[in-house]
């Protein structure tokens, strides 16, 4: 098996702007096997699907200690590097941020999301406090010793519907991303955002890699590519599709 830290390295090596790593998300050990089987250079768990595979919503209900289980197996199951779905951090403060980041490495995590949105809130860290919480997260990373790769994520697109994102909400955008940058980010995540121009102005501006979520709305990924995205995630899709087969599936079994 390959270390952590080299495992980590390579995962930094695959974000090229233009040559975007794609990761089709998994949820547990066997759905990142099928993934890895299929030529995955690395594994993204997404919250959401974590929590709905095992009972839970989503939004940190999921109790930490399962979820970094579920990390610790995958990373055993896989000889690839393996990033998690941290959400907010599981924490308001800083230094509770910074533990959590601990833990994620411990169990193996090479890197992971980290998201501005207040969970149980409905608005966003205003910048300070997400710069605070970053910050952190960069000294527990820095402590560790694993080079591991921190997706800053946004949620601003996601609070707002696709036909209402606009030339201003992407300026927040890029003053979140340069902040974010500054306390230590290894790259910027903004799922929800699908327009061409959007996508296209915030990697020219953003020095970090850039993150897209594959929804329907969102351009296909040689589009992405042209337009400099860096990596490309699927979130929840996968489990959700693969959800809807297995009921169709059992649907058909029963009625005969």
């Amino acid at each position: 098996m390959t270390d952590q830290a080299q495992h980590a390295r390579t995962f930094h090596a695959l974000h090229a702007k233009g040559d975007p790593i794609v990761l089709y998300n998994a949820w547990d050990p066997g759905s990142a096997q099928a993934v890895a089987k299929a030529g995955a250079k690395a594994i993204a768990t997404g919250s959401w699907p974590v929590a709905a595979a095992f009972g839970f919503p989503d939004g940190e209900k999921i109790p930490l200690d399962i979820a970094l289980d579920n990390i610790r197996r995958i990373v055993a199951a896989v000889d690839l590097p393996v990033t998690m779905d941290l959400e907010s951090g599981y924490g308001v403060e800083p230094a509770a941020v910074a533990a959590t980041v601990t833990r994620a490495i411990e169990a193996g995590a090479i890197g992971f999301n980290f998201e501005d949105q207040i969970i149980g809130g409905s608005g966003l860290y205003d910048i300070p406090a997400q710069v605070a919480r970053i910050k952190a997260v960069r000294q527990a990373v820095e402590a560790s010793g694993i080079p591991a790769f921190i997706n800053a994520r946004t949620d601003i697109f996601l609070k707002a519907k696709p036909d209402e994102h606009s030339a201003a909400l992407l300026d927040a955008a890029i003053e979140r991303a340069r902040a974010y940058q500054q306390a230590g980010a290894s790259g910027f995540f903004a799922p929800g955002l699908g327009d061409e121009g959007l996508i296209g102005k915030l990697c020219r501006e953003v020095a970090l890699p850039v993150n897209i979520i594959a929804l329907a709305h969102v351009p296909p990924r040689q589009r992405l590519a042209e337009l400099g995205v860096a990596r490309i995630s699927h979130g929840p899709v996968p489990y959700r599709k693969m959800v809807a087969w297995l009921e169709e599936q059992a649907r058909q079994a029963i009625s005969g």
